[in-house]
């Protein structure tokens, strides 16, 4: 890479805490893994030391998330097509014990054939009403089922109802918490959390307070001994149960599906557990949590591996997969994904079809996964124009609503993932929730987190093909599970590697990335550009130079065309600090508008895990006003501090998917860290025409490019696509 030519450099961001995917419904991160280039940890430390949350910022649930949780109520009534037209395709049957029997009657929650309840609820809540409005903090996992079908209108499904605290729970949660010394502050999200009956479920069992977001186990732990004396103590069966669902409630926030059983007994071991093993049988027994035992199952062997050993006897099979631990909401969505990818694979009608490797492979299958790297975005998209002209109905769905190229726009309709599902854009959908498609293609595959992919999946009708595209080397979701990840890993349906290379010197030094390497690259025109710093506070300083000098100067682009990535939101050269710096010389301004001006750029949250980015046009009695790639929308004035961020700066998770013509990659030296080669990947990937790297961690980035992967995810889903579709098919 080239030294720079009187180039000044921007500032740069000194959290090196963690990679969360958007702007979280909480502005603040306490507790995650550095820079584990995973999910939307920041809600994790939402709360502070007392975990307070005003009880005006109550969760509720915004229209995307209504939409959404709508399509989760579908999947009954897709389930029972699927059962009239061929049958249930077998799942959950790898369940032990009582946890079958929970999964069953979980299933029939989902389906409406059973009341709705939490697993720790003493009495079902009563019906909640249809004019909620949109939630503030994530609320944790809702163990509750709605109360009754929904109405299915095309193209959208009806708004789920959301929970809203009445003033009678609200009263009787503030009570139990005085008593237990809480802050009150927590009695909005724990009524939201808890349901109406919140007050008694938490005398009953205090250390139910952790499904509070933010709240630590010491704090619940003092909030029971508070209420119950000497009745309680490290071993009470009751702090058992919550805190291994806490365990898997944080494992989410780290993209995990699941635990294994090991790993529980060994976080309940740190929290004081004596008998973590007990404790984990309890979590079973009560159906707080799900214990599933892969079996064995065979994955299909590559080309010219030899199927028994030199004996001609079978080749001895592996270890025997660990048991593992999972959330109902998580073992629900990737089985449900799982379903509907068996599916969609079954069901469409192998033909003949004339062009490329990729072509032919969807031709011939219902589930086709296309890998490589920027430059191949053009291979499915001719994909889609060719499908087109063959009379198919046929959509292109991506990550980011701000990403659609020229190329991509001329191939036809492109789409954002979240307006698709949500149905403010895209096609419609008849009586049974499918949307009217013959093909779907999906770019920026790696995103897709699992409950998102269920979600997709089903909604899709027997006989539509589906492409998964993205790069394997980019960060994965910022929500839990590795979709694409482990659908290549399955190898139950063709895969279509690209042999386009991304061209110019940004190529060529992203693809050596991608095989370990940084090397240096001949930038004639200053397409990559080294800026090295000392310190945060220079880093922070050549950043801005950057933005709104060098590279405009340079380049003639605007401010509004160079994005500026950085490893974490906190610390002196973080997010949070170049965001400030950025609208100090890009919008100057008082902040009169809950810290935002006419201008700013901003990243706005609409729901926890998603990233949209968008300016600020001015504020009146409704909310503050904000121009998004889907138009205008206001947010109300008790959500802009949880659902805003300044937008100039972003982490890499906050910028994949994305691409601007002008990047700022800021590395101060306490980034180190934080640093990995799919985190580099993906910060120095985010640039189409100009790379400038603020550099002061030494020889760090070129050895976390070359030694440092991301952590695996522990998930459930290749085991199940493999069983489900390495098998024969019965129908």
């Amino acid at each position: 890479m080239t030294e720079p030519a009187g180039e000044t450099a921007p500032e740069a961001p000194e959290d090196v805490a963690h990679e969360d995917g958007a702007p979280s419904a909480e502005p603040e991160a306490a507790t995650a893994a550095p820079g584990d280039g995973t999910a939307a940890d920041e809600t994790a430390g939402e709360g502070g030391e007392g975990g307070a949350a005003s009880e005006e910022a109550a969760p509720e649930l915004s229209e995307a998330q209504a939409e959404l949780a709508a399509q989760r109520e579908l999947r009954a009534r897709i389930e029972a097509r699927k059962a009239e037209k061929a049958g249930p395709v077998a799942s959950g049957a790898k369940l032990s014990g009582a946890a079958a029997d929970l999964l069953a009657a979980v299933r029939a929650v989902e389906g409406g054939s059973a009341s709705g309840d939490a697993f720790f609820a003493p009495a079902p809540e009563p019906p909640r009403p249809a004019h909620a409005a949109p939630p503030v903090h994530p609320a944790p996992p809702d163990r509750s089922a709605p109360s009754g079908a929904p109405a299915v209108r095309p193209p959208v499904p009806a708004p789920a109802a959301a929970p809203v605290p009445t003033a009678g729970a609200l009263a009787g949660v503030r009570e139990v918490l005085a008593r237990g010394g809480a802050p009150e502050a927590l009695a909005g999200p724990a009524a939201a959390a808890l349901g109406e009956r919140a007050a008694e479920a938490l005398a009953e069992d205090p250390w139910r307070l952790l499904a509070v977001a933010g709240v630590r186990p010491e704090q619940a732990d003092g909030f029971a001994r508070a209420l119950l004396g000497g009745a309680c103590g490290p071993d009470d069966p009751r702090r058992a149960v919550a805190l291994t669902v806490w365990l898997l409630d944080r494992a989410a926030l780290q993209g995990h599906t699941a635990l294994t059983a090991d790993e529980v007994r060994a976080g309940l071991a740190r929290h004081g557990v004596p008998d973590p093993e007990k404790a984990v049988g309890t979590a079973v027994s009560e159906g707080a949590v799900l214990l599933f035992q892969e079996e064995d199952a065979e994955e299909p062997l590559e080309d010219g591996e030899p199927e028994e050993d030199g004996g001609g006897r079978p080749a001895e099979a592996g270890p025997a997969e660990p048991p593992l631990l999972g959330l109902d909401r998580y073992a629900l969505a990737e089985e449900s994904l799982a379903d509907g990818l068996a599916r969609l694979a079954r069901t469409v009608t192998a033909e003949e079809w004339d062009g490329g490797e990729l072509e032919r492979a969807v031709g011939g299958h219902g589930l086709v996964l296309h890998t490589g790297g920027e430059a191949a975005r053009a291979e499915p998209v001719a994909l889609a124009a060719a499908a087109r002209e063959r009379g198919l109905r046929v959509l292109v769905t991506v990550h980011d609503p701000e990403r659609p190229g020229e190329e991509e726009r001329a191939a036809g309709t492109v789409v954002p993932l979240a307006a698709l599902l949500s149905g403010t854009a895209g096609p419609g959908r008849d009586e049974d929730g499918s949307l009217a498609l013959d093909l779907l293609v999906v770019l920026d595959a790696p995103q897709l987190d699992v409950e998102t992919g269920a979600m997709l999946v089903e909604a899709l009708p027997d006989g539509c093909r589906l492409v998964l595209s993205g790069d394997p080397e980019v960060l994965g979701a910022a929500g839990p599970g590795a979709v694409f990840a482990d659908a290549l890993a399955a190898r139950v349906c063709p895969r279509v590697a690209s042999r386009r290379p991304d061209p110019g010197p940004l190529g060529e030094l992203v693809s050596g990335i991608g095989v370990g390497e940084l090397n240096q690259v001949e930038a004639p025109g200053k397409e990559v550009v080294i800026v090295p710093v000392r310190d945060a506070g220079e880093a922070v300083h050549r950043t801005v130079q950057l933005v709104a000098d060098s590279v405009p100067r340079a380049f003639g682009l605007t401010a509004e065309q160079t994005r500026v990535i950085t490893v974490g939101h906190g610390g002196s050269a973080g997010t949070r600090a170049l965001n400030a710096a950025l609208k100090q010389r890009l919008n100057p301004g008082p902040g009169r508008f809950g810290g935002y001006d006419p201008g700013d750029r901003v990243a706005y949250a609409p729901v926890p895990g998603r990233t949209v980015g968008a300016t600020v046009l001015g504020a009146d009695a409704e909310g503050l006003r904000l121009r998004t790639p889907d138009g205008e929308v206001v947010v109300a004035k008790e959500r802009v501090e949880s659902v805003l961020r300044h937008g100039w700066a972003l982490t890499a998770h906050q910028a994949a998917g994305g691409r601007w013509p002008a990047v700022v990659v800021v590395l101060p030296g306490d980034a180190a860290p934080g640093l990995s080669r799919p985190w580099v990947y993906t910060a120095f990937g985010r640039a189409e025409r100009h790379l400038s790297v603020v550099h002061g961690v030494d020889q760090a980035l070129p050895r976390a490019v070359a030694e440092v992967l991301a952590p695996a995810r522990t998930t459930r889903l290749r085991p199940l696509l493999v069983g489900l579709l390495a098998a024969p098919d019965e129908e």
